[in-house]
């Protein structure tokens, strides 16, 4: 197939570079704020024009060290993106006019060689239609008027941008899927490094300053036959700590790449341990249903301690995700970090795992000849009729049983420990839900009813039937396993 012709865009800081992105891609990719430097990494958005999908790249503004702490790593970053790209659109800002800054930028932009159309921003009326020939004296013969706010000529950029593209050459067919893998925690833990080491290039910028990261990167890459989608995520903070808009920005999209995830990569410094912020974090994925791994990062520093009171301090810490794997790596040095995507592999394939009902019933025999339920007050005992899987990613299960107000806590707890230690489920949470079984007499009222049309509204809830004749013991206490006809058409109907 033929590659997708890409497009950077590039420029000195704040002249809307973020904004025409975003208004090109057609949704809010980039952070956009009326404070420079605001984007640091290249994003990578993708467009459709004329039936033609195009690549394009946002880049953080281009000047001298002296403009911020980052400022030589975000130029690098830029020029990548310009030589990796078939075309540069060169952003300036129409109001302004040109500054020795632009000038800078349009001699480096030269150096690429690349085919360069000018994007003369903030044209919000035709009163400055009439100062764009200014613009010509940065070297460059294609310059169009935009306006990244209206949407104005963009097509017409986009147009000028693709004739100026080079022949496009034959590419391999992509893999249809990827594995969508989200790198989360708080701030300067490692998680910019770890993306690195994993790409083996400098795809995002890394410092000692704690919050470098904002935009949310995603980068696709393949690893034994096995595609993947790695996100690298801002580090969210304490809300009393976003001092600014960009911050709060930064977090949103960090949880909606939690939950736009298959995997979630939990990142914990391990020379500082946990943080109520990063429980924060890690109750975050629990909810969502995500699988999760968690990473002791910078292991290489740690002295003193044993590696494993580390993880069973981690384990007390977060008893909630107990079923996720611990490694301790170093993005730094490289340790352990092979050992991450078959371990991600892994987790993605125990998430939609299926269990087949009269599997399930077995496993329930041996777990009630074990453990019989609780005897409550009142001489009333919980009956277990079955168990069936009705959902996966995440495994989600339904237990019938005569009064779900009878279940005690430990012992649902212990019935999914025995769910995991017979099927694993690594690194994925489990819904465990229970639910009543109809009376006899209902039973028996509802099956006079005509059957419910195919395509009904709630066609689950009308699919209770259980044989009259039974003695209201339970098939899993009696038989072992679901042979009843009917319950076994009911829970196929459930899953």
């Amino acid at each position: 197939m033929q590659r997708k012709p890409k497009i950077a865009i590039v420029g000195r800081p704040n002249v809307g570079k973020s904004a025409l992105f975003n208004r090109i891609c057609g949704k809010k990719i980039s952070i956009v704020d009326e404070a420079e430097g605001v984007t640091r990494d290249r994003i990578y958005g993708e467009a459709e024009l004329f039936g033609t999908t195009i690549q394009v790249i946002d880049t953080g503004g281009i000047g001298p060290a002296s403009l911020g702490p980052y400022q030589e790593q975000i130029s690098a970053q830029a020029e990548l993106a310009g030589r990796e790209a078939d075309v540069v659109i060169m952003v300036v800002d129409g109001v302004v006019g040109v500054t020795t800054f632009d000038e800078q930028v349009a001699r480096h932009i030269q150096k690429l060689g690349k085919p360069v159309c000018v994007a003369v921003n903030k044209v919000d009326n035709l009163a400055r239609m009439a100062g764009i020939e200014l613009f010509r004296s940065l070297g460059f013969e294609k310059i169009i008027a935009v306006s990244a706010l209206q949407g104005f000529q963009i097509a017409e950029l986009l147009e000028e941008a693709l004739a100026l593209c080079p022949d496009i050459e034959e590419e391999a067919e992509p893999i249809s899927s990827s594995i969508r893998v989200a790198i989360v925690g708080r701030a300067n833990v490692g998680k910019s490094t770890l993306m690195n080491g994993i790409l083996g290039e400098e795809r995002c910028l890394v410092s000692p300053i704690a919050g470098t990261t904002r935009d949310s990167i995603d980068e696709n890459f393949e690893c034994d036959g096995v595609a993947y989608t790695l996100v690298d995520t801002a580090g969210i903070r304490r809300k009393r700590a976003e001092n600014e808009a960009v911050d709060k920005f930064a977090a949103i999209r960090t949880e909606k790449a939690i939950e736009s995830s298959d995997v979630c990569l939990l990142v914990v410094e391990a020379t500082g341990g946990i943080t109520t912020q990063e429980k924060r974090i890690a109750r975050h994925i629990y909810e969502q249903g995500k699988g999760c791994i968690i990473l002791l990062n910078k292991w290489d520093l740690v002295q003193g301690y044993r590696m494993e009171h580390c993880i069973q301090a981690l384990r007390i810490s977060i008893p909630f995700l107990s079923y996720a794997p611990i490694e301790c790596i170093s993005a730094a040095t490289g340790r352990k970090l092979e050992k991450i995507f078959p371990l991600v592999k892994t987790v993605y394939e125990e998430g939609r795992k299926r269990i087949s009902t009269g599997q399930l019933n077995r496993l329930m025999q041996k777990a009630i000849q074990k453990y019989h339920p609780p005897m409550l007050q009142g001489g009333r005992r919980l009956r277990l009729y079955y168990l069936t899987q009705v959902a996966a990613t995440p495994p989600q299960f339904v237990l019938f049983v005569n009064d779900p107000e009878l279940m005690v806590e430990s012992y649902r707890k212990y019935l999914i420990a025995e769910l995991r230690r017979e099927y694993q489920f690594v690194g994925v949470p489990i819904i465990f839900s229970m639910r009543a079984r109809e009376d006899k007499r209902t039973r028996i009222e509802r099956r006079a009813d005509p059957l419910p049309e195919l395509g009904g509204s709630n066609v689950n809830e009308e699919l209770f039937a259980i044989d009259e004749d039974d003695d209201e013991e339970s098939f899993v206490l009696e038989n072992g396993v679901l042979d009843d006809e009917e319950s076994l058409l009911e829970a196929d109907a459930l899953t």
